[in-house]
């Protein structure tokens, strides 16, 4: 793999972070350097959302490095469309900004997609990789949502709602993400399926974050996805 992936780097086929950041400041920064360690990561471009405090971002001397501020917080979805403006690679990676998925897990991720075996590739928490203890309600409820997407959608995804995710840039770009918080995962999965886009997905390790950490998704981010696997199935 590693052969492969190299050149399609030497070809300029480069691989764009988004990284949208709310008040992580603990965490961020690590997850920033990691990323650039990674030889494949030819940008990372992370999105201030309307952070309480000073993330400590502006110190990271690094070309490969963006930093993009919204004023006030407006979501993760408005977050991955301002990084998605300034991205250059010719595959785009949505990673979060704490360590519930490890940056390392990059080269396999985009591999599938370098190597032209698939338009997207997700990472999936269920398919074999190592999880952490994992609340009951929020694996059901991530089951329910992957199941009727997939009835949605005619795919067959183990983990739709997943954090980690890869792209085709052009592909992406062909779509109008409409959704502001975390809608944007059935919205983005729907409208690629509609473009029959090839998925694909690979194990990845998750540790989970607790609400007292700093987790943001909740009832009411579940209930909107369920609204926007039928409204995107239905159009735009």
């Amino acid at each position: 793999m590693k052969n492969e992936l190299e050149g399609s780097s030497a070809l300029g086929c480069g691989v764009s972070v988004i990284v949208p950041v709310y008040n992580e400041a603990k965490t961020v920064g690590q997850v920033v350097d990691r990323l650039l360690a990674q030889s494949i990561v030819s940008q990372v471009i992370a999105i201030d959302d309307g952070s309480d405090h000073d993330l400590g971002l502006g110190k990271i001397n690094d070309p490969r490095f963006v930093l993009l501020r919204h004023p006030t917080n407006r979501g993760k979805g408005a977050a991955i469309r301002t990084g998605l403006q300034q991205a250059t690679g010719c595959v785009v990676v949505i990673q979060d900004a704490d360590f519930e998925y490890t940056p390392e897990a990059i080269p396999f991720l985009v591999e599938p997609i370098l190597t032209g075996k698939a338009d997207v590739c997700y990472g999936s928490r269920f398919a074999g990789g190592q999880i952490a203890p994992t609340p009951r309600v929020r694996r059901i409820a991530n089951g329910v949502l992957t199941w009727l997407s997939n009835y949605a959608t005619g795919l067959s995804l183990s983990d739709m709602e997943t954090g980690h995710k890869a792209f085709r840039r052009e592909l992406l770009e062909g779509i109008e993400i409409r959704e502001k918080r975390f809608g944007i995962e059935p919205e983005i999965t729907t409208k690629l399926a509609r473009m029959n886009a090839r998925f694909a997905e690979i194990p990845v390790s998750y540790a989970p974050r607790s609400y007292t950490e700093g987790k943001k998704i909740g009832v009411r981010d579940g209930l909107r996805a369920l609204w926007c696997i039928f409204r995107y199935r239905l159009g735009d």
